[in-house]
């Protein structure tokens, strides 16, 4: 029996492209694994009306780790209309299946590196080395929603002063949206934060917020970072809103290590954060629970190049390092990044965001051979 069982979510579009890319680099990596496919993404929602099907939850809950390609997402109106015509008008929603997962499998961190490696024509510059730490289950990814508002929601809220203005807007021209904080979710995105600026001598850890506005939420995510920070002494601890950060990650972003977000405010600053180190085709991120964690690239699933091998896989190999990294394989995930770096260098082999003219699985093939020769 194989040591790791993952499970490998291609999804959409492009999602395919990049886990084919992903197979070629793992099968010239050699760790005892079985791989085990799934199915996931907007295909399905047309036909079941379920983008994550049951059975494909508990191919999850069967396995150690996932390895997930990219969806494809459409306003509920769009939805609706794709589909098949035996589901439609039955009252089925539209649900964002990788944000169900963390959900489901409390897939509470959300680490996203951004690093400059040499050679990248990209880059904003070549001294960038940051990680955003997003909370990845609550905030306003909570899911919980409202519209047309039901009178017993508005009632409710009317005991907020500030609610008052909106008493007389008809619920069908409102919509409210909750930012839902809790203590521990605060301390446990922090924390992880904290320890892993101890284990890998990060210097200090940002906390990005808004609660000069966002009074409440902000406000306990600060007073809950304030109480952790004292616990790290020798990292310094930093606070900053969000709307600076955006600011100050274009003009200075080798002065940040570790940043901390709630899950919108992360959505957004990584994002940026990927475009210094030359995008989202340089984007990794790993969801990471105490007992499980799925690891993705960022970036979308791109339909207009869905079949295309045109895309740059980078991101979804640095997911792959990222996913070995967690297993404990930390030689072969060393070995996977000094390939990846070592390819992005000699810039011989490039996708043509970066210049070049080869394709997702070329890019790849590259990879796998310099992993032979470190």
């Amino acid at each position: 029996m194989a040591r790791y069982h993952i499970a490998v979510l291609p999804g959409d579009g492009v999602g395919k492209d990049v886990m084919e890319a992903a197979m070629i680099v793992l099968n010239n990596i050699d760790i005892d694994a079985e791989y085990i496919y799934g199915d996931v993404g907007w295909e399905f929602w047309k036909k079941e009306g379920n983008p994550l099907p049951d059975r494909t939850l508990e191919l999850l809950r069967e396995t150690d780790c996932c390895l997930f390609g990219a969806i494809t997402s459409k306003p509920p109106e769009d939805a609706e209309k794709e589909l098949s015509p035996e589901l439609r008008g039955k009252g089925i929603k539209y649900s964002s299946a990788i944000v169900r997962i963390r959900q489901e499998f409390d897939l509470y961190v959300n680490m996203r590196p951004c690093k400059a490696f040499k050679g990248n024509p990209l880059n904003y510059r070549d001294d960038i080395d940051l990680i955003v730490f997003r909370e990845n289950t609550e905030g306003l990814y909570a899911g919980v929603e409202f519209y047309p508002l039901p009178d017993e929601v508005r009632n409710a809220l009317l005991i907020h002063e500030k609610m008052k203005r909106f008493q007389d807007v008809p619920a069908d021209e409102i919509a409210v949206t909750c930012r839902i904080m809790t203590k521990r979710a605060c301390e446990r995105i922090v924390r992880k934060a904290f320890e892993y600026a101890k284990e890998y001598n990060r210097k200090s850890v940002t906390i990005v917020e808004k609660p000069n506005v966002l009074r409440e939420t902000g406000g306990l995510m600060i007073r809950v970072a304030r109480e952790i920070a004292q616990e790290y002494p020798d990292i310094e601890y930093r606070e900053t809103n969000v709307d600076a950060m955006a600011m100050w990650l274009v003009k200075n972003p080798q002065d940040y290590d570790i940043l901390v977000a709630s899950n919108m405010f992360g959505d957004i600053i990584s994002d940026l954060a990927a475009q210094l180190v030359g995008g989202l085709g340089f984007a990794a991120s790993a969801n990471i629970g105490d007992n499980y964690a799925l690891f993705e690239p960022t970036h979308g699933s791109a339909p207009k190049y869905a079949g295309k091998y045109k895309v740059n896989p980078m991101a979804m190999l640095l997911s792959v390092k990222l996913m070995l990294d967690w297993l404990g394989e930390k030689k072969w995930a060393n070995k996977l990044e000094n390939a990846i770096a070592k390819v992005i260098e000699e810039g011989k082999v490039r996708t043509y965001d970066m210049g070049g003219n080869n394709t997702t699985l070329e890019v790849a093939e590259e990879v796998a051979r310099k992993i032979d020769e470190i």
